[in-house]
């Protein structure tokens, strides 16, 4: 019989728990449970209890069974476990779950070791809730509380989701995403309650425009002050709508939509090969590619091997004007001496510029004032601890603002942005010629140029490609940190912006960039090696529990800790991975460069696009698109006949 002040409104049994990260569950691992809906005076309870305390009327207060004649440790007769069985894999926690718990009756004692893991949420802290794709042997429900955590997955072993969101589609309002169909968003069966919830999600306050300078500073502590409400943002900006639908997020005007970020279904990729990386280029080996007149040959199998092994340091001042575009491939040794008489002239005119302005002028003058300041501020703290840069007197420091200023006068639009100077001082470490520098910085800014852009359009592709590729290599991961409100993986923010120079040592960076500037093995290697560096923290972050802060924590304390051999052996086998599988979704194959990217589809005009905010200034580090987030007329309801997912209910 239900307890008195109770209504058990809803009950279904063989409802687990998979406490373990690993791709094949062993039984150990599965915790068999009754999830419930109750009643309780004015509110609405969600219930999740494993057998042995779901028998337990002393412990669960409105059970329907009666305390004289249940036993506490009884348990239901587990199903066969299926050592095939390869779940989608949402959300795993190997650490207890918190959640309020039921008040048991004082003096009970908890009887099972199991009973820890059950937990009860008042329907109204919900936030929304992801169901797992079809085809899957056992369905699952991952809920998303209103404070950021996650309860853990619930495996339906013997059906009953559907019927569990019936019931609670009485209580609240489900509305699927129309980015995707497999999330809900969750609000109270109140008028405003839809419009309040998207009103508190603006992405940044008003005083945020140096919210990336700040990214760069500390990034930890300025993703949750400034980028903690930027994951619906991502997840909603980077999906294309169904046609006749609008996105739940107005874009800024004249935004057409991002093809290639559907939603993709389960890709079943082989197994990954075995990569070694070769032994980098030396001096002797690129002089066998020099011709009678100074012209490279082969130059196909030279970049292949810079590729694979990177180049002997000895070779760097030479090689790298190559792979950045200030010397042709093709070129002879005297084309190139006149190439960089001519490049060297029109510097020092771009350079006469901005030393030809008085103090007077500049006074007059507030962008060129402006770019100055931040130029000597960024480049007093940029690497300091290198050789080449340390001392208070130290010419290099000079050489970086001199060109840095000049870059100015060379990209009026763009001008000077913060972590510019990060990307300047390995290149004038290596070739220490300020011309040189110069015109190989030039080459390296036409490749990233796009990522300091105001609009931050280019990150923003850059986020949703990343998650793409994460998404096709490793489903569990991206789900278990998206339950944990990092889906957006704003934490890879720094590392794509700069391309990764702070997270490692000076020389490793250096081989990694002139690995990447080869544009083999397609032209997004770099977002390859996120997913390496990903790929190899993947049992840190699910085996130890992690939630949101400590996501962060963890990934901002891998900096100068990461082998850059490792994680390109690594990426170069994740595209590996990928180019063998037959069925490759076409986004991902444009990601890589293996098709052409598709014809865009005209957008359907928004209803009420609202502006970009931030205003141009040179102190303005860029800045995702200050969009709010607006209601949405096109939020479907869940239907009343929705189809099962895994199994019958």
């Amino acid at each position: 019989m239900e307890a008195v002040g109770y209504r058990v409104v809803f009950e279904k049994g063989g409802v687990y728990l998979h406490t373990s990260a690993k791709r094949h569950q062993d039984p150990d691992s599965l915790i068999a449970g009754v999830i419930r809906v109750v009643e309780k005076d004015k509110d609405v309870f969600l219930h999740w209890a494993p057998v042995e305390e779901a028998g337990d009327a002393t412990q669960i207060l409105f059970s329907k069974k009666d305390a004289s004649g249940g036993d506490s440790c009884t348990s239901e007769d587990e199903p066969t476990f299926d050592p095939g069985y390869e779940p989608d894999w949402a959300v795993i926690s190997t650490v207890r779950p918190r959640p309020r718990h039921s008040e048991p009756t004082r003096g009970a004692e908890p009887s099972c070791p199991r009973d820890s893991w059950a937990f009860s949420v008042s329907l109204g802290e919900l936030k929304s809730i992801r169901r797992s794709k079809p085809g899957l042997s056992w369905a699952y429900l991952v809920l998303v509380t209103q404070a950021g955590g996650s309860l853990p997955a619930l495996h339906f072993h013997r059906g009953g989701t559907r019927a569990l969101l019936r019931v609670l589609s009485r209580y609240l309002l489900l509305a699927s995403s129309p980015q995707d169909s497999r999330l809900y968003l969750v609000f109270p069966h109140d008028s405003s309650a839809l419009s309040n919830s998207f009103h508190h999600l603006q992405l940044f306050d008003q005083d945020s425009s140096n919210v990336v300078s700040r990214f760069l500073q500390d990034p930890y502590s300025t993703t949750f002050s400034s980028f903690s409400r930027v994951t619906n943002f991502f997840r909603g900006a980077l999906q294309p709508h169904p046609e006749g639908t609008s996105p739940d997020l107005h874009p800024a005007p004249d935004d057409e939509p991002e093809p290639g970020f559907e939603v993709i279904s389960c890709v079943e990729l082989g197994p990954r090969p075995a990569v070694e990386r070769a032994p980098p280029v030396t001096e002797e080996e690129w002089a066998r590619h020099l011709g009678p007149e100074g012209r490279l040959r082969q130059v196909p199998e030279l970049r292949a091997r810079i590729f694979s092994g990177g180049l002997s340091p000895s070779l760097r001042r030479e090689a790298w004007k190559f792979l950045l575009g200030y010397l042709s491939w093709e070129g002879s040794a005297e084309e190139h001496k006149a190439h960089v008489r001519k490049k060297t002239d029109e510097y020092f005119r771009m350079k006469l510029q901005w030393k030809s302005v008085s103090p007077e002028q500049e006074r007059r003058n507030s962008l060129l004032h402006g770019y100055r300041s931040l130029i000597e501020r960024d480049v007093s703290r940029t690497d300091r601890t290198n050789k080449f840069y340390e001392g208070p007197e130290n010419p290099g420091l000079g050489l970086l603002n001199d060109i840095l200023l000049t870059y100015c006068m060379y990209h009026f639009d763009l001008g000077y942005v913060q972590g510019m100077s990060d990307l300047l001082s390995p290149i004038l470490y290596v070739v220490q010629n300020e011309v040189d520098a110069f015109w190989c910085f030039c080459g390296f800014m036409e490749l990233v140029h796009g990522n300091f852009e105001e609009s931050q359009e280019t990150m923003k592709r850059q986020l949703g490609q990343l998650l793409l590729l994460l998404r096709v290599l490793d489903p569990p991961l991206c789900d278990f940190l998206d339950s944990q409100d990092s889906g957006s993986l704003c934490f890879c923010f720094r590392w794509l912006l700069i391309w990764f120079k702070r997270e490692f040592p000076f020389p490793d960076v250096l081989r990694l960039w002139e690995v990447l500037w080869t544009g083999l093995p397609g032209p997004n290697l770099h977002l390859l090696v996120a997913c390496a560096i990903l790929d190899m923290e993947r049992d840190t972050l699910m085996l130890s529990g992690f939630g949101s802060n400590e996501i962060l924590k963890h990934i901002n304390e891998l900096t100068m800790k990461l082998s850059v051999e490792d994680i390109l052996t690594r990426a170069e086998a994740l595209y590996r991975q990928l180019t063998a599988c037959a069925e490759l979704p076409h986004n991902v194959q444009e990601v890589l460069g293996l098709a052409l990217p598709a014809e865009p589809r005209s957008p359907s005009p928004p209803a009420s696009p609202l502006p970009l905010s931030p205003t141009r200034a040179p102190q303005a580090a860029p800045l995702p698109p200050d969009t709010a987030p607006q209601p949405d007329s096109s939020l479907e309801i869940l239907p009343e006949e929705e189809e099962e997912e895994g199994a019958d209910s």
